[in-house]
């Protein structure tokens, strides 16, 4: 559900390359949920592709569409099969994190065969940072991934899904996971048409490898929050700023948590309105000068 001003349109695509989590003998399901300019214009407005967090759908991230609409740029969100709140959870939703810019993507993939898709960005937040700079290709440690996987390297809490690794061996053994973690993490999904990246409060910089960060070369912005202990800057936001050659970013605020971008009663109020309008200013930099 949305509270923007305009509803969007949502459709349920397939992806036929890929089996559903539930039952392998059908294809993969993306929702997508789309946006027009609030106010359109003769030419082909850019188009932004947001990805939400761990658990939450594309249909709550209204605070950061809503400026970029406004902004007169076109929006797609996605919801990630297995880890959104509208269809339910399964581990490998939560875990193998490199499905994310394959279903976004694919996404821009149909968008691409109905109509000119004209310059894109991608965001994010938390989760779903990575996987928008997943794709101006920034890649996966397959040495990190396999010491979470054997529990080398303890998992960080994840209060959607507690028991994520337990219900990821129910399903598959070890051996299993770890050849799929490796392809996963070698694999490069750089999209050539985003030209643009913009993560909020993001997660997985830690499990990223630094020659992958040094290889992009579109333009990152960047915004955390200063009492964010769910992606602590130094863990997971650091890595990208420090290392992505066109990374640049603030602090959304000393007080400012992760939680603050969902809840409904953030200690910051303003603060999404605040990172909304600054993506905005963003991609109406990197994007809308693409146009000219």
């Amino acid at each position: 559900m949305t509270t923007s001003g305009q509803q969007p349109l949502i459709r349920l695509l397939h992806d036929e390359s890929r089996p559903d989590l539930r039952d392998p003998s059908r294809p993969r399901p993306v929702r997508v949920y789309r946006w027009e300019p609030e106010h359109p214009s003769t030419g082909r407005a850019p188009l932004v592709v947001v990805s939400h967090g761990t658990g939450g759908s594309g249909s709550r991230m209204e605070w950061l569409v809503e400026p970029l609409r406004r902004a007169g740029f076109r929006v797609v969100a996605l919801d990630h099969h297995g880890n959104n709140f509208v269809d339910g959870y399964e581990p490998e939703g939560f875990l193998h994190v490199w499905d994310r810019p394959r279903d976004a993507s694919f996404v821009l993939d149909v968008l691409a065969r109905e109509e000119p898709l004209g310059p894109v960005g991608a965001a994010g937040f938390s989760l779903g940072g990575y996987t928008a700079v997943a794709l101006a290709g920034v890649r996966l440690d397959p040495a990190l991934l396999r010491a979470v996987l054997t529990r080398a390297v303890p998992l960080p809490e994840i209060p959607e899904f507690p028991d994520v690794l337990e219900a990821l061996r129910k399903k598959y053994p070890l051996e299993e996971q770890l050849r799929q973690s490796l392809e996963g993490a070698e694999a490069d999904f750089t999209d050539p048409r985003v030209r643009a990246v913009f993560q909020v409060a993001p997660g997985v910089g830690g499990l990223v490898t630094r020659a992958s960060l040094a290889g992009v070369r579109v333009p990152v912005g960047i915004r955390w929050g200063g009492a964010d202990t769910v992606n602590p800057y130094e863990v997971d936001t650091r890595p990208y700023l420090d290392h992505i050659p066109g990374a640049a970013g603030r602090s959304a605020g000393p007080h400012v948590r992760h939680d603050d971008f969902f809840l409904p009663t953030p200690s910051d109020p303003a603060v999404r309105t605040r990172v909304g309008e600054e993506a905005a200013a963003f991609f109406g930099q990197h994007l809308v000068r693409a146009l000219v």
